[in-house]
């Protein structure tokens, strides 16, 4: 109930004071402040301060119709106070600004009339923060903030992901992929888990390499971290999944320092189920039916984490740092193909440091630095699979260093009420270092050893000590820089915000190829020895060779890339926030985003640079004008810059399979006795030659781009209660992938009477649309090719998003805490985007898609990150003050499963890749065709306890995290066939990704 004294939220009175949001333009996106805004009745002498516990003091003035607007506030808690002639005449404390979130504070006309009368008795007259209005109408956008309170009360995982999931439309990314650092990643409304951006006090921490993840805070150092699921402003681009942007703490004029631990044993970590073979078993099978003895898997875990904030001078200047380190140790025996139990330890070594200097209460300076790494080791043993049990030490495991260290400065120039000025810049550089302390470069690799030939090896497969694959440069890192520049200008009842925002990546060293004397050995295995093995690289039948009537094989595999490479990604945006009315704002924006990568010498093999315009248009109808009901929208464009990794071609590469049949099997498991039954040869041409920049990308490139419109509301049930829903619509416009066809091109230059032109191992494409390709002729000429998607032979490009999001809140009121989310959605096409989880891979030149036509005969339907029901529900009650009890739910429906096979009624191979159409035993096999993976139910709990006899500092928590031990696959091995259409994998349908199972967690906190 809501006192005399209390704001009277006229129905004008917030419409106006939109007029005046400039941060609901500088907040919007990966920002790092917000705005406290509202209306006072008009009097003469009026103005509004604003104050937190850092010093930061600021006084606005009032316009003619009573609306005032503080922007560019940093987060953190703030005293609101109306003034009247230098005198406060009525105030409210304990304002919480959140990241990109306004508030609203209003001041009522019973106080000012009063304060003509006593000005100084009404002084102490305060209003507790939680009278605010519930719904920020100020914003166009669909976002969720958490706070570092409820961090510290939810029962979730210490990662900046485990967070993002609990916004809707955000679940684990399809196929297990994860972060350099070892994080789950997220897939937001359909997209690849690639697709996302990270920011961290602004600056943009995202992987430059291919977008696996960003450099993170540690726990305990976020002060807020919001969830960015669409609808962000023209200040911000480069993603069409979702946003992870965290904000760090600061210090502040009173001294804080504290600490915390976390242990997860071993003895509590539930057993994982084993995995069996699905489809029959393997010409050699290691221990029956037995895949994976995940049962025998074990680990511990412990978290030591300390901070310390305070001032350095007061009311000028504040630090803040903080330092996490992870220790996890424990074993994973690898599947029968590895024959292995690898033991580890994992070191996750983080750091923050942050220092505020209020040059004066116009002028603030930020400085962080900060580091997120990730350091493993371990030994491999040969394991027992029959007995369970490691043998005999069969090598170390490579030693890596992922992750890395940035920093940043942020200045921001209050000019005038009206003019604000913001600028950072910051550098980051990240390693992807592995090599072995021990490697041997005489041993060969030794893959598929399962399917050697049970004749040579007495029904025992053979292998050695090598364990590592591949191997790469030690030095290789990336240095990524970000400027960011913008000035906001209130013109009336326009916010006008322009500026930049560039971003830079070099890579360098970025040198792989195949362990040991340059190949790897690849036992395989055919019941069709009569019929050509590889019929479109010319590979003839085994049964023409000595030895080959069996049906067994060899390939002498050959990987090798290297070279630095270079991306420059560039935007301008201007943005309009426009109070059209006294209830209704828009957002009009438009941003110019341009890409170019390079490579080694400099020279660009993918250029985007023409205005590509991204048009950003959102409301905000506020309803009632009382912040009561709210009725939003938006439409925009996002455009995606490649990452690196898509690069590595530009400096040329080998991949080639030579296969041989064989007569016997050494006592180190390489072939002997060989005949070779072809040459190298490479289904994507890539032989080691270095393509001109010109013929490795078509020239009429376009980015990829998505169009997003959003319509929803938010509207309060009572005084407790708010509930909302939002209709969401995502169309991938443009993808980039690979195409390999080359003969398809030289064909078609064929016909324009360009004849001998150079064959390029891939191109870089617009799938499903024409374009145009650059041919060099024996001259030296280049020519200009144009193919029709008909001449292509694809199908148009497809992968669109519908979503419908419902909740149902109830906002802290000192007890207790609730949210639940339902949503409905469907994420359907013939491409992921930038991954492709049906084979686990992650972007780049790791997707087969659109490689060739055939590839994507029957690839329509439900994608992999497609989950057609999430119900999500997560809160905490008080039950005393010393004892909080909280819960997080999650109910996934599960994705769809594939079936790859031979192309075709009658199983043939027409561009080489084997049992990767889609085609199940002779019929079409979309996406889904054979059902769907089980849904996914996790429960998490935990207590809490704060005595009172420690003055609620000091706290003991117990976190139980997938309590009833859930085991639901995640990803199913798709191959149907090994090496013909009627040999059958024994691999296909078995789970390569399970749940992660049951743990427990216990924690001491102490936070003075």
């Amino acid at each position: 109930m809501k006192s005399g004294r209390s704001v009277l939220l006229r129905q004008t009175s917030l419409a106006s004071a939109l007029g005046l949001l400039l941060a609901s333009m500088a907040a919007h996106g990966q920002s790092t402040t917000s705005s406290i805004f509202g209306h006072v009745p008009v009097q003469a002498g009026e103005s509004v301060m604003v104050s937190n516990g850092s010093g930061l003091t600021r006084t606005v003035g009032v316009d003619s119709q009573g609306r005032y607007n503080a922007n560019q506030l940093p987060i953190g808690t703030y005293t609101v106070s109306l003034m009247l002639d230098g005198k406060t005449i009525q105030q409210r404390a304990n304002v919480l600004l959140k990241v990109g979130v306004g508030s609203e504070v209003s001041f009522s006309e019973e106080a000012a009339a009063a304060s003509a009368t006593n000005a100084k008795q009404l002084s102490g007259v305060s209003v507790s923060a939680n009278a605010l209005p519930p719904i920020d109408v100020s914003s166009v956008d669909s976002r969720t903030v958490l706070t570092a309170d409820q961090l510290a009360k939810l029962p979730l995982g210490h990662t900046a992901e485990a967070v993002a999931l609990l916004a809707p439309a955000a679940n684990l990314g399809a196929g297990g992929a994860a972060s350099t650092t070892g994080e789950p990643l997220i897939s937001f409304g359909g997209s690849s888990s690639t697709e996302n951006a990270y920011y961290l006090n602004g600056f943009n921490t995202t992987d430059p390499n291919i977008a696996e993840g960003g450099i993170t805070l540690p726990y305990g150092s976020i002060d807020q971290e919001e969830v960015y699921t669409g609808g962000y402003s023209a200040q911000y681009g480069r993603s069409d999944g979702g946003v992870l942007n965290m904000i760090g703490k600061s210090g502040t004029n009173d001294w804080h320092f504290g600490g915390q631990f976390l242990y997860e044993p071993s003895s509590m970590v539930g057993s994982q189920n084993n995995v069996d073979y699905a489809n029959g078993l393997p010409p050699s099978p290691v221990a029956g039916r037995l895949y994976q003895p995940n049962s025998k898997n074990d680990y511990w875990s412990s978290v030591y984490d300390l901070y310390v904030g305070g001032p350095i001078i007061k009311d000028k200047l504040f630090f803040f740092a903080s330092a996490e380190m992870t220790n996890t140790q424990g074993n994973t025996v690898n599947s029968v193909e590895a024959g292995t139990d690898s033991h580890y330890k994992d070191k996750l070594p983080k750091w923050y440091a942050k220092v505020n200097w209020n040059i004066t209460d116009s002028n603030l300076l930020e400085l962080t630095g900060a580091s997120e790494k990730s350091e493993d080791s371990g030994t491999v043993y040969n394991y027992d699979y029959n007995n369970l049990t490691d043998t005999s030490f069969k090598s170390y495991a490579n030693n890596t260093k992922h992750g890395g260290d940035l920093w940043l400065a942020k200045y921001t120039g209050y000019i005038t009420d009206k003019l604000t000025l913001t600028a950072m810049y910051g550098s980051m550089k990240t390693r992807s270092y592995s090599e072995n302390p021990a490697y041997d470069p005489s041993e060969t690799y030794i893959a598929g050893y399962t399917y050697e030939n049970p004749a040579l090896n007495g029904g025992n497969p053979i292998t050695n000590n090598q364990n590592v694959s591949d191997i790469t440069n030690p030095g290789q890192n990336f240095v990524t820089t970000n400027l960011r520049v913008a000035l906001t200008y209130a013109l009336g009842d326009h916010t006008i915000t322009a500026g930049i925002d560039n971003l830079r990546t070099a890579a360098r060293d970025q040198d792989e190829l195949t362990s040991g004397p340059g190949y790897y050995w690849g036992y395989g295995y055919t019941n069709t020895p009569n019929q050509p093995l590889v019929p479109a690289l010319g590979v003839g039948a085994l049964s023409n060779y000595p030895n080959g009537s069996s049906g067994y094989y060899v390939s002498k595999n050959i990987f090798n890339q290297g070279g630095n490479l270079f991306s420059t990604e560039r935007a301008e945006y201007i943005e309009d926030q426009w109070q059209f009315n006294d209830r209704l704002l828009f957002s009009i924006g438009l941003r110019d985003d341009g890409f170019t990568n390079t490579n080694a010498s400099a020279l660009a093999y993918m250029r985007q640079t023409k205005p590509q315009w991204a048009p950003r248009l959102g409301f905000s109808w506020d309803v009632f004008g009382d912040s009561s009901f709210k009725v939003f929208g938006n439409a925009g464009r996002y455009y995606l810059g490649s990452p690196i990794a898509p690069g590595d071609p530009a400096n040329g590469y080998v991949s080639t399979q030579q296969y041989f049949t064989y007569s016997g099997i050494s006592s180190s498991g390489t072939p002997t006795g060989l005949t070779q039954v072809s040459v190298p040869v490479s289904a994507d041409g890539a032989y080691g030659q270095t393509p001109d920049p010109r013929t490795m990308t078509v020239t009429s490139l376009k980015a990829m781009d998505q169009d997003e419109f959003m319509l929803g509301f938010q509207k309060t049930a009572g005084p407790s209660w708010v509930y909302g829903a939002k209709l969401t619509r995502r169309i991938l416009r443009h993808i980039i992938d690979d195409y390999c066809d080359a003969a398809a091109v030289v064909a078609k230059a064929a016909t324009e009477g360009i004849t001998d032109v150079n064959n390029a191992t891939c191109y870089y494409i617009n799938p499903g649309e024409a374009n145009t390709f650059a041919v060099q002729d024996p001259t030296g000429a280049f020519h200009s090719v144009t193919m029709s998607n008909a001449d292509m032979g694809f199908p148009h490009a497809v992968r669109r998003y519908y979503g419908l999001d419902t909740f149902l809140e109830h906002p802290f009121d000192g007890k207790w805490y609730a949210k639940i989310d339902y949503t409905f959605s469907r994420s359907y096409g013939n491409s992921e985007g930038e991954g492709q989880s049906d084979i686990k891979a992650i972007g780049g030149t790791q997707n087969v898609d659109w490689d060739f036509p055939p590839l994507m005969v029957y690839a329509n339907g439900p994608q992999g990150n497609d989950h057609t029901n999430v119900i999500k529900a997560y809160g905490y009650y008080a039950v005393t003050p010393e004892w909080l009890v909280s819960a997080n739910l999650n109910l996934t429906s599960g994705g769809p499963k594939y079936c790859l096979g031979y192309y075709g009624p009658n199983g043939s191979d027409p561009v080489g890749y084997g049992s990767l159409y889609h085609w199940c035993n002779g019929q079409p096999s979309p996406p889904g065709a054979q059902g769907r993976l089980p849904w996914v139910k996790q429960l998490d709990l935990g207590v809490h306890y704060r005595p009172a006899f420690a003055d609620h500092k000091l706290s003991f928590s117990v976190d139980v995290f997938n309590v009833f031990n859930g085991q639901a696959p995640l990803n199913l091995s798709p191959e149907l066939n090994t090496s013909s259409s009627t040999t059958y994998s024994a691999l296909y349908g078995t789970p390569l990704v399970l749940q992660q199972p049951r743990y427990v967690r216990f924690g001491v906190t102490y936070d003075y």
